[in-house]
């Protein structure tokens, strides 16, 4: 009976080391940015997946550059960006800084300014699970997820998806997107970090953020 009582607690202790190892890797690989919920359903991914390696430049320009976005994989180490953009080292660096924030439909554009830390203790309305941008076109872009996941709905410059520009994204999800016919679905994937997606020129796109959602985009035009 003592012999195992003894078997049992020792069970007991791995079990509470190997939570407490989870939970604190969870912690670091999440930036400090998971909330208590996120959205589920990654839908389907219809775009090409390239591995850097795998790709070279004159292929990327042919076959992608203009006609469709693409999604590539092992760019490089963001480690150190990484860390840079957890949430205590963002806080640290920037919190009682003046920022300029937008709120975003398709058509306008609403600018504010507020303190860094202000809209770091509302970031589950501000990038939490659920939000997101709005379809909407620019130039041509590359889009990287640090923290979190990100869906994507894309559709070409010649077919203009149906939506209401001051609607949010899932809403367009939620009641709009059930109801598409096969030749109204968009070109969609949901990146992860270390993913890095291309959409070419004029090419519409919406975002709906699934956990919340650190991003980088840099656009080309």
């Amino acid at each position: 009976m003592l012999h195992s009582l003894r078997v049992l607690l020792v069970l007991l202790l791995i079990q509470l080391q190997s939570s407490f190892e989870s939970t604190k890797g969870s912690s670091v690989d999440d930036g400090e940015w998971a909330v208590d919920f996120s959205m589920g359903d990654e839908g389907e991914c219809n775009i090409e997946i390239r591995d850097v390696n795998s790709i070279t430049y004159t292929e990327f320009i042919k076959e992608y550059a203009y006609t469709k976005p693409v999604i590539l994989r092992g760019l490089t180490d963001n480690s150190n960006f990484r860390f840079l953009c957890s949430k205590s080292n963002l806080l640290k660096e920037y919190g009682e800084k003046t920022v300029r924030l937008s709120t975003a439909n398709t058509h306008s554009y609403n600018k504010g300014f507020g303190v860094y830390t202000h809209f770091i203790k509302n970031t589950t309305s501000a990038t939490g699970p659920g939000t997101g941008v709005p379809f909407h076109w620019h130039g041509p872009g590359f889009s990287e997820v640090i923290y979190g996941r990100k869906r994507w709905f894309l559709y070409p410059p010649d077919q203009a998806p149906e939506f209401q520009p001051n609607h949010t994204t899932l809403s367009w999800v939620s009641f709009s997107y059930p109801n598409l016919e096969l030749h109204q679905m968009p070109v969609e994937c949901t990146i992860r970090p270390g993913e890095v997606l291309y959409f070419p020129d004029r090419w519409w796109h919406a975002t709906l953020n699934l956990d919340t959602s650190v991003f980088i985009s840099t656009f080309l035009g």
